[in-house]
């Protein structure tokens, strides 16, 4: 018998073109995984006719970044990625036929040709509603101001590698009520991240009366970067130096 050299993969040429993608997942979608939300947008840019570039190597794969998504069961009004291309086209052409290939819910909000460096950079900020029924305001408002007195406060996640204590409190950049059963967070992106869910258990824990019968419903409003003075989005334009 004779070893045979196993053929090399073939070599795919680099994109002709980036676009970056700000997409929504509302209603139902929000139960709706990553995975999942991925394979339903491979799917869609098939349908759509959208020339996308593969990955080089023994199983090529669309180019697709994906840029922090948000956790499931979270509605989102910001959710960001890139996608590579074979050829030069029209981001509003992709943004419609995409936006009409996708499920219910799912919705492609803005598509723009990708600026230099990676999306990643411009993202380390959000802002998050989240609605918490069946609690006066009153307790609202002071589950807010205990948390935010507090110099810190630890929350427990499980994670892949087990269970992770962490500070909660040190992420928050502001926390208000701004109707009856709405809170408004603004927080930073950090390693651990954290999620609004972690703040919720961080209110918890400094005033043992916050105690919601219900699921809150989180909806990320926006993504961005911290200025240190709000979040620019972005697709914002930059100032030149």
């Amino acid at each position: 018998m004779t070893n045979t050299p196993r053929q090399q993969p073939e070599q795919q040429a680099p994109p002709a073109q980036k676009l970056q993608v700000r997409y929504a997942k509302r209603g139902r979608a929000r139960f709706t995984s990553h995975r999942d939300f991925h394979r339903a947008l491979e799917r869609a840019l098939r349908r759509a006719g959208v020339p996308m570039a593969y990955s080089s190597g023994y199983n090529p794969h669309q180019r697709i970044s994906f840029s922090n998504a948000s956790p499931t069961g979270a509605a989102t009004e910001a959710e960001y990625l890139e996608l590579a291309l074979r050829e030069v086209v029209e981001p509003d052409a992709v943004r419609a036929a995409l936006d009409a290939a996708l499920p219910e819910g799912m919705d492609i909000l803005e598509v723009v040709p990708s600026p230099p460096g990676g999306i990643a950079d411009r993202l380390n900020a959000s802002i998050w509603e989240i609605r918490v029924a069946g609690l006066p305001r009153a307790m609202l408002e002071q589950a807010v101001a205990a948390l935010l007195a507090a110099e810190s406060v630890e929350v427990e996640r499980m994670t892949k590698t087990g269970m992770r204590t962490f500070d909660a409190r040190a992420a928050i950049i502001d926390l208000t009520v701004t109707a009856d059963d709405t809170l408004r967070l603004v927080s930073l992106h950090g390693t651990p991240l954290v999620r609004p869910d972690d703040v919720l258990q961080a209110l918890a824990r400094a005033d043992e009366s916050f105690a919601p019968a219900d699921p809150p419903l989180l909806t990320r409003l926006a993504q961005g970067d911290w200025d240190g003075t709000r979040i620019v989005g972005p697709f914002e334009p930059r100032p030149t130096t």
